[in-house]
Order: structure tokens, then C-alpha cells, then sequence
């Protein structure tokens, strides 16, 4: 099947490629933090336009980008709605089976900004280093091993999770099994979906004697080194600086 790459990118040449990690991950999850605490919607729409920049900065594709985010513009979409009617304020529309009210519109729009905001600074921050890198970075961070272990193996190994699922049900389609809504198909898909936890366990395990076999102890290596210059502070400066100015505009006003 095929693998969505998250550093599909990773080989461009950019100012934010050749950003050090681990400098990279801090500012621009500062900017995250600074973007999704803003309260007042233009500066939200501020952070949405930087985001915008990091993005063209950063040469990925903007179709890549888009791909990708369509999930979040959904969740965002439906979250705008639910919060547009329910929210109650001054009126803007008042018909007999639903209302919307002015405080409910700004509040939906302040968190959609923030939202997509947020989504679109992690390409930046993680499509433009490969994804070992970003492990280790992580790692040199001191981001808790756990932690790091479980987003390498959830990456790599949710799609082959997916794949086993989808060869279950084509083989039990291939048998004459029709999927319906009755308690026998029922009965079968709580079998099938057993058959594959049970084939998911057994593959942990072998997954896990191989890379023990291989002295595999729970840490990232790579040979790759991080080195750090001028031009990685500089940059990081730049992104904390701009995040605080982004939460001082409410002091200002």
C-alpha cells in the first residue's frame, strides 16, 4: 500500500532545511503555542499569514499541503458550524429552527484561525528534516523515550496495521462474505477484527525479538550529528520573537 511521507520533502533545499532540528522544533512550537492562545481574531489571522509564509519558506508543495490538511478543514468546518448555532449573543440570524448569534461566529472563526494556523506550521516543522532526524532531535530535546519510541512505531507501523486489515476483509469477500448490518455479518466482522489483533500481537513480538537481536535498546541512533551556527540562533530569535509579539498586541490594545 501506499505510505504517506511526512518528510516526502525532506530533500529540498531551503532556509528551513537547513535549520538545526532541534532548534527548529523549539521555535516553531513556540510559534504554535503563541498561535493557538491568541484572542483576538486579526491577530489570529497574523499568525494564519505566517504560517502561510513558513510554508512558501519552507518549498513544499502547497497541493502536498492540502492533501493533507483536508481532515483538519473538516473537523475545523463542522466545529464552526456547532459552535456558530450554539453560542449564544446577539443575534445575526434568527429563523424558527436555529440561531446564530455574533459572539458564536467570532468565536468559530478565532479557533478555525488558530486550528489551521497550528496544522499548517507541523509541515514546516517536521516535512522539511528526515524523519529519523526528527526522532533524534526529539531525543536531544530530552522529549521522554516512551514517547519518542511510540510515535516511531505508530508511524511506521499503523500502515501496515491498515494493509493487514484491508487483505482480512478482501479475503473474506473472496469467500462469498457480503458486509450488512444483520448480527451474523456482525458475528463475522468481530471475528475478523479478533483474527487481526491476534496477527497484529504475534507480529509485535517478532518485531520486537528481531530489533533486540539487532541491540536495538530503546534509543535513536543515526550517524548523522546535529551542529549548531550562527544562522539556526538567528533564525530561532526570529520565530520566538515574532510569537511574542503576537501575545503582546492583546496587551497593547
Amino acid at each position: 500500500m501506499h505510505l504517506p511521507e511526512i518528510d516526502k520533502f525532506a530533500h529540498l533545499k531551503s532556509p528551513l532545511h537547513s535549520w538545526d532540528a532541534r532548534v527548529k522544533i523549539v521555535s516553531i512550537s513556540t510559534l504554535i503555542l503563541s498561535i493557538v492562545l491568541l484572542e483576538d481574531i486579526r491577530v489570529a489571522f497574523l499568525g494564519l499569514v505566517l504560517a502561510i509564509i513558513l510554508v512558501f519558506l519552507s518549498k513544499i508543495p502547497f497541493s502536498f499541503v492540502l492533501v493533507h490538511l483536508r481532515w483538519v478543514l473538516f473537523f475545523v468546518l463542522a466545529l464552526f458550524v456547532v459552535i456558530s448555532l450554539t453560542v449564544p449573543g446577539n443575534l445575526l440570524i434568527k429563523l424558527s429552527f436555529f440561531s446564530i448569534s455574533r459572539e458564536g461566529v467570532r468565536l468559530s472563526l478565532l479557533i478555525s484561525l488558530r486550528a489551521i494556523s497550528a496544522a499548517l506550521l507541523v509541515f514546516p516543522m517536521l516535512g522539511t528534516t528526515r524523519f529519523y532526524l526528527t526522532l533524534k532531535a526529539l531525543q536531544k530535546i530530552k522529549i521522554p523515550a516512551p514517547l519518542i519510541q511510540l510515535l516511531m512505531f505508530t508511524y511506521r507501523y499503523i500502515f501496515l496495521f491498515l494493509d493487514e486489515e484491508k487483505r482480512v476483509f478482501i479475503g473474506a469477500n473472496s469467500r462469498g462474505w457480503v458486509r450488512k448490518t444483520n448480527l451474523s455479518s456482525l458475528k463475522t466482522i468481530g471475528s475478523l477484527v479478533g483474527m487481526l489483533l491476534v496477527h497484529s500481537f504475534e507480529r509485535t513480538e517478532r518485531i520486537r525479538d528481531a530489533m533486540v537481536s539487532r541491540g536495538y535498546n530503546g534509543r535513536v541512533k543515526t550517524l548523522d550529528e546535529f551542529t549548531l551556527s550562527a544562522k539556526d540562533f538567528i533564525k530561532a530569535s526570529l520565530i520566538i520573537a515574532i510569537a511574542l509579539l503576537l501575545n503582546l498586541f492583546r496587551w497593547i490594545r
